[in-house]
């Protein structure tokens, strides 16, 4: 190869100089926020409301101990653990069986059972707080089963966000898995069933961990719901955090220490299922 060759593929320095610096500035602008929420969960109260410094002159671990006394964190906690747990349990569990039978089967209405369930992706999620506010108020007076303002109507209310979604999804996630697998799976002597639990659910794994974040990070996160829906009982997260907002004071650095105990769980398991989450919404897309 004669010498001074360069590659026709090759891109030069100055390209990759720009492209480094690009994305270390992109990486500062994302990095910044996140500083200053540690740092400022590690200040007293005192250097917060002042002026603001880059570099805390005194760091307390305090703010995360008072978090969990000026409100009641841990009851915020639990309520939106056992929410977001059963909200995605209930949406994989319904969404599995659904999306098995619009990927297998050919059924009358199928197209439009299709469309319907896409299409309420196209609305914004407050159209629906009056109507469903109405619907748990009027159970309740006509049953005595009280939704409103119970974690059974949370639930129930994130499951209808999440359900349609989750079903387009798993669908397109199923219909990439050879049908031959099913096929193969009753000659041997299962039927429907044993074919979807023994073949198509270990084969859709990447699929059902991608329904199961988006769910959960769904109820996870939401707060105009949970401020209709709920009373201080079953308060969760997101709304509970207005706690350390008083009449005459915002507690900034334990908003921000609550803020990141907060976010644990959902980044936590973000980068355990990461390798999955990233297949299962890929998968379906090339197929």
């Amino acid at each position: 190869m004669p010498s001074g060759y360069r590659s026709p593929t090759a891109k030069p320095m100055s390209f990759i100089w720009t492209r480094r610096i690009v994305l270390t500035l992109i990486a500062i602008f994302a990095a910044l926020p996140v500083y200053v929420m540690i740092s400022t969960s590690l200040k007293p109260l005192q250097d917060v409301t002042g002026k603001f410094q880059w570099i805390p002159g005194h760091l307390t671990l305090r703010p995360y101990v008072d978090i969990w006394h000026t409100v009641p964190l841990a009851r915020y906690f639990v309520n939106s653990t056992i929410v977001s747990a059963a909200a995605t349990g209930l949406s994989v569990l319904i969404a599995v069986f659904a999306a098995y039978a619009v990927s297998r089967y050919k059924f009358k209405g199928k197209r439009i059972f299709t469309i319907t369930v896409l299409s309420t992706q196209m609305f914004p999620g407050i159209l629906f707080l009056l109507p469903l506010f109405l619907i748990f108020v009027n159970i309740g007076n006509a049953t005595g089963i009280a939704l409103y303002g119970s974690r059974a109507g949370l639930i129930i209310t994130y499951l209808t966000f999440s359900l349609p979604f989750s079903i387009w999804m798993l669908a397109g996630y199923m219909e990439s898995i050879p049908k031959g697998l099913d096929e193969a799976a009753m000659v041997d002597g299962c039927g429907p069933l044993g074919a979807l639990f023994r073949v198509v659910i270990p084969a859709a794994v990447p699929g059902i961990v991608a329904v199961a974040v988006y769910a959960f990070m769904t109820a996870w996160s939401e707060v105009l719901f949970a401020s209709v829906m709920t009373n201080e009982t079953t308060r969760t997260l997101a709304v509970g955090l207005r706690g350390y907002s008083t009449q005459y004071d915002v507690y900034w650095n334990q908003v921000m220490a609550a803020s990141l105990v907060v976010s644990v769980p959902v980044v936590a398991g973000f980068l355990l299922l990461q390798r999955y989450l990233v297949t299962g919404l890929t998968a379906g897309a090339v197929k």
